[in-house]
């Protein structure tokens, strides 16, 4: 009974709760949000707008809304773009088979879990403060933010969904700087904003991006960001204590849906994971391109590549640089972080946490070299340590 109440929850985020209806990439079925947050399929939209198209309300809180100010639900259409590749059912896609969070490799254990359905809500980022042990976590609760303590007590939630000027419309991914405020990308205003710890806006950035998506923060304090439709990556330069806008640079064009980024915080190397397309179904993939810090190509891998010395699909949602310069990165296909080695000798298939994950977005290391997984799958944040 537990086990079929789960499943029947998993499955009602793919649906519209209006008409029931399993959403989908296009057409009628395509997820929209409302300026309330609530998320319904684009038929359902046009239907309770009427043929002329009319102010419509909100059929779970009544707030009142336009047609024209509805929006893609990104989240939704990113995990429909990765579950239908994978040609499984929800339930094995969200992993529902790997139970609670199991043994990991040798040297390698689960020392904390945070969160849980109710305190996290269709995680999307996670980010560590390398000075104070922080953590930061981007969802889709009605406090967007939610920052915990070294020991995992929830210290501060903040950025309220709504219009005003430090809410946060639809996070999409969150870092954190070396002098302490908190990154994040808004993919409902397509925008940059930044916090301090205690939640007060310092910085909005709103012109400029067409789909500002994946962030990461160098040593300096600057921020490097991806830009999704404009297939872009950019470097943000602010003195945040004043909240100002020194510069943003795009430092690398032509990339193909560029999401996740990390920087090496030893090298300064950049890893991108671009989100490929192409014709047919089930034909989607992803690729991961490794630059230097000024911003060469050095090495790439895309998901043929990977199946040459692994048969099986690979699909990487989240990367990251461990403290010796391995490039790590989350599979949602087989519900593992894997590490692919050093950009200079990639590739190689070297499973980190291979048991426990369910559907794994982020990744991130801290200060003390622990890793950081967030698993949208169960709503949690799982932090393993050396053994």
């Amino acid at each position: 009974m537990a086990a079929a109440a789960e499943d029947e929850a998993e499955l009602s985020l793919l649906e519209c709760r209006v008409c029931f209806e399993r959403y989908g990439p296009g057409g009628q079925r395509r997820p929209r949000n409302l300026p309330c947050g609530h998320v319904l399929c684009r038929g359902c939209v046009g239907a309770l707008g009427g043929p002329e198209g009319r102010r419509l309300e909100c059929p779970f809180c009544r707030r009142a809304c336009g047609s024209a100010e509805t929006s893609d639900c990104l989240p939704l259409l990113q995990l429909l773009e990765v579950l239908d590749p994978a040609g499984g059912s929800v339930p094995s896609a969200l992993g529902k088979s790997a139970g609670a969070a199991g043994p990991a490799p040798a040297g390698l254990g689960l020392r904390l879990s945070l969160g849980g359905w109710g305190s996290l809500v269709n995680p999307t980022g996670v980010a560590a403060c390398r000075r104070s042990g922080r953590l930061a976590v981007a969802h889709d609760g009605k406090k967007r933010i939610h920052v915990f303590g070294p020991s995992g007590a929830c210290l501060q939630r903040f950025g309220e969904r709504g219009d005003a000027g430090n809410d946060i419309k639809y996070p999409l991914d969150v870092t954190v700087t070396w002098d302490g405020h908190v990154v994040v990308t808004d993919g409902g205003d397509r925008s940059v904003k930044a916090f301090d710890f205690e939640g007060r806006g310092v910085l909005a950035v709103r012109e400029g991006f067409c789909l500002p998506w994946g962030l990461d923060a160098t040593p300096g304090s600057e921020v490097m960001l991806t830009d999704a439709e404009a297939g872009a990556l950019y470097r943000l330069t602010a003195d945040f204590k004043k909240g100002k806008l020194k510069k943003c640079q795009m430092i690398r064009s032509q990339l193909v849906s560029p999401r996740g980024v990390a920087v090496s915080q030893t090298s300064g190397a950049v890893a991108v994971i671009e989100y490929l397309k192409a014709q047919g179904p089930n034909n989607s993939s992803t690729r991961v391109k490794i630059f230097s810090a000024e911003m060469d190509l050095i090495s790439q891998m895309d998901g043929f590549g990977l199946n040459l010395i692994f048969p099986s699909k690979i699909c990487t949602t989240a990367v990251a640089f461990d403290t010796e310069g391995h490039v790590i990165v989350t599979d949602v296909c087989s519900q593992a972080v894997i590490c692919l080695g050093k950009p200079e000798k990639f590739p190689i298939f070297n499973p980190v946490i291979s048991h426990g994950l369910s559907y794994p977005v982020g990744l991130t290391y801290t200060a003390n070299n622990s890793l950081v997984v967030l698993d949208s799958g169960d709503h949690s944040i799982k932090i393993y340590s050396s053994t």
